[in-house]
């Protein structure tokens, strides 16, 4: 401090208060993840699933239907959407069965249950890092039984 001023105290205990209650403010509120259920139906196959508190997840929602045809990969099947949106902080290359997956880079989402033609021994490896957006609360195996081009529809779960 140069001589000849004088120091103010700065309220700023105050003013860090008063930030954060005006940020709180500011956010958009989230659906909570139970009330944000889906349904998969491919082919003959449905599967609910329940939303993650993601922005991918977000995006998903709010298109919602999506319509479009299952294209098997392995011990996976992926379908196209017109959804497009950046990659996760989070996301991953190797999944869970049951995690249901956006693929970044071609706008597909995945849904694995066993290996990939990629993946190593025990693994469901992605073609590269994948947001995870749901899980699965049935059984995803089932999607086994899905026949290439059979029509693929994501629903709402309460529609």
């Amino acid at each position: 401090m140069k001589a000849g001023t004088t120091a103010t105290a700065m309220p700023t205990n105050i003013l860090r208060s008063d930030n954060k209650k005006s940020a709180v403010a500011r956010s958009p509120a989230r659906r909570t993840d139970a009330l944000r259920e889906i349904v998969i139906r491919a082919g003959k196959v449905v599967i609910r699933a329940r939303l993650l508190n993601t922005p991918t997840a977000d995006r998903i929602w709010n298109q919602i239907p999506i319509y479009s045809s299952a294209v098997p990969w392995g011990q996976s099947i992926h379908f196209e959407t017109t959804i497009e949106t950046g990659r996760d902080p989070a996301a991953k290359q190797n999944v869970k069965a049951g995690d249901i997956v956006y693929w970044v880079e071609d706008d597909r989402i995945i849904i694995g249950w066993g290996m990939t033609p990629i993946s190593k021994a025990g693994e469901i490896r992605m073609p590269s890092p994948v947001n995870i957006f749901a899980r699965a609360l049935d059984d995803v195996s089932a999607l086994a039984a899905v026949r290439p081009g059979e029509r693929v529809s994501v629903l709402h779960a309460d529609s």
